[in-house]
């Protein structure tokens, strides 16, 4: 078989491994990304080998990170990166010293490594965290702009930046007398590609992107939004600094102009098919043998690892201001080994500061740390109220659930209270906003609140089921509460919480999933809207209409089915009885 056709063999064997391993995954409720990780790990060279040229399958998985990073850049606006910018520069710098010596003294203490300086370049393996499978499991979650989400990508797009200076500075660790000019060299090539590439995202993209969708070509935008993603990403590695950094800034210099959305929306397929490919390459990494042999240590490290990042970053972003549930998420957000470690650990293995028999158990245990990944994140909010509500610990850390921003009229009352602005909430606060009514809302998005700024509509910036958020919305002098969150999980400790402040307060609240239309009830809300039924009764009476049954007899029936909770037509409750 030529050549040409092996590679179309390879990838076609990956994309299909990647789909079915996808599709396995969501079927049994797990994370998208754990299938795509563990289909790499089947059809590559620890696995069935089924791929001849893993390299050239890599290659194209590089241009996955940079395409996410490019989306997010995108959607990541200078305002945004403006609020979260602190914790991002002092945050970051703060929790990758502390990795770095914490990792030296302990590993050069128990004897992992032979000296103090090779300690180093293992703490800075273990500081860098995973932008690529953060982001995916964030994007795939609906929470890239929700606080947490905004706090994690400022410290990894800053970890990003700081891997450059890793790669000029530690292997000059093996000459002490170049350490100086490795780092000036690296601080210089920063400061250059930050100056040109705000130039040119200030008087260079914004009239070359113009000219080209002035063309109205469809193919011609996305040839050009392309080549600029890959092209300021491959003159940062060029600069010794990382893809995922140029990409990001190729993003932010197109998120300032007009084309942004349609940027977006062009390279959102390809961001997603070849993400699915550098997934399934950190999947190919993964050695059964070594894990197998080594599973004592391996099992062991991941845990000090996890556990060790999680308790660095948790008292810096408290540090910040923010509360403990959006510190706890984040520090179990980013307490994996990031896939650009390997690039640490190869020029390690390469300058002979760790040996090969670590260099495998870093890549088993890198790969075990992003494959927990999407768990973490699923369950550490659900963890930080847990722990939030024990007896010893929730004095102490009513300290830490301060509102960060807040705009509330001090004499507020007969106010309805909107907890949520994504697309139900936006369009239930248009709806009393034209009619007069007065509204707080609840919101934790930056982008939602600068449209409520802009509309000068009152808000409180938070997590809607923080009790300290719903102590400053003055429940009780409110008229009525709708939740409109996107979380299940938060709509009900929400409406617990909201009932404990308020116990008479008129609660509507949207529903996810029908066997929450009961639960939701009986919990207190006065009504509970299903989006999906409620588009099938207005279809309906449409319908009815048109058969020529009277607005009275609709109404009536309508009526009833609301009722009784949408019992009537409820699919799986029919089916039982």
């Amino acid at each position: 078989m030529a050549a040409e056709h092996h590679f179309i063999l390879d990838l076609t064997t990956v994309l299909g491994a990647s789909a079915l391993g996808g599709y396995t995954s969501k079927r049994l409720g797990q994370p998208i990304l754990l299938g795509y990780l563990v289909s790499g790990l089947v059809v590559g060279p620890f696995g069935f080998k089924l791929l001849s040229d893993t390299a050239q399958i890599k290659a194209l998985a590089e241009i996955g990170v940079a395409f996410l990073l490019f989306a997010l850049g995108v959607e990541f606006s200078l305002t945004e990166l403006k609020r979260v910018k602190d914790i991002a520069l002092k945050g970051s710098l703060l929790q990758i010293g502390l990795t770095i010596g914490l990792v030296a003294l302990l590993a050069t203490g128990v004897g992992w490594v032979e000296n103090f300086t090779q300690g180093i370049f293992l703490g800075a393996i273990l500081s860098l965290s995973s932008t690529a499978v953060v982001l995916k499991s964030l994007t795939e979650r609906g929470e890239t702009n929700t606080l947490h989400g905004q706090v994690m990508l400022a410290i990894l797009i800053a970890q990003d930046l700081a891997l450059g200076l890793m790669l000029a500075i530690l292997p000059a660790l093996n000459e002490p007398a170049n350490l100086t000019g490795a780092l000036i060299a690296a601080v210089l090539k920063g400061l250059l590609f930050l100056v040109a590439a705000f130039a040119a995202g200030r008087w260079l993209v914004p009239p070359l992107i113009k000219t080209v969708a002035n063309t109205e070509s469809s193919e011609l935008f996305l040839l050009t939004t392309i080549a600029l993603c890959l092209g300021v990403a491959l003159v940062t590695a060029a600069l010794g600094l990382s893809v995922e950094m140029g990409a990001f800034v190729a993003g932010l210099m197109m998120s300032e102009i007009d084309y942004a959305d349609q940027a977006l929306a062009k390279i959102l397929p390809l961001r997603d098919t070849f993400a699915s490919l550098f997934f399934a390459s950190i999947g190919m990494l993964i050695d059964p043998v070594v894990l197998a042999n080594n599973w004592h240590t391996i099992f062991s490290l991941v845990i000090v690892v996890m556990l060790g990042k999680a308790i660095v970053i948790l008292p810096i972003v408290l540090k910040f201001g923010y509360s403990f549930k959006t510190a706890m998420t984040v520090s179990l957000g980013l307490n994996q080994i990031g896939e650009f470690s390997f690039v640490l650990a190869l020029v390690a293995l390469e300058e002979q500061f760790i040996d090969r028999e670590q260099y495998l158990l870093l890549l088993g245990i890198t790969a075990i740390t992003l494959v927990l990944t999407p768990f973490f994140l699923k369950w550490s909010p659900v963890l930080a109220d847990r722990v939030a509500e024990l007896p010893l610990l929730e004095a102490y850390l009513r300290q830490f659930r301060n509102v960060k921003s807040l705009s509330i009229p001090d004499t507020i009352n007969n106010h309805v209270v909107v907890a949520g602005y994504g697309r139900v909430g936006q369009v239930l606060v248009n709806i009393l906003h034209d009619r007069g009514h007065k509204i707080l809302v609840i919101e934790n998005s930056e982008a939602a609140i600068q449209r409520l700024r802009m509309n000068q509509i009152p808000y409180i910036f938070g997590d809607g089921d923080s009790e300290l958020v719903l102590e400053k919305a003055h429940l009780e002098k409110a008229k009525a509460l709708a939740i409109a969150l996107p979380d299940p999980a938060s709509t009900r400790l929400l409406l617990k919480r909201a009932l404990a402040i308020a116990p008479h307060l008129d609660v509507v609240a949207r529903c996810h999933y029908n066997n929450e239309i009961d639960l939701l009830s009986h919990l207190g809300a006065r009504e509970v809207v299903q989006p999906e039924f409620e588009a099938a009764l207005e279809m309906g009476s449409h319908l009815l209409i048109t058969l020529g049954e009277t607005k009275v007899s609709i109404e009536s029936v309508m009526r009833l089915i609301r009722e009784n909770r949408y019992l009537s037509v409820r699919m799986e409750e029919l089916k039982r009885s």
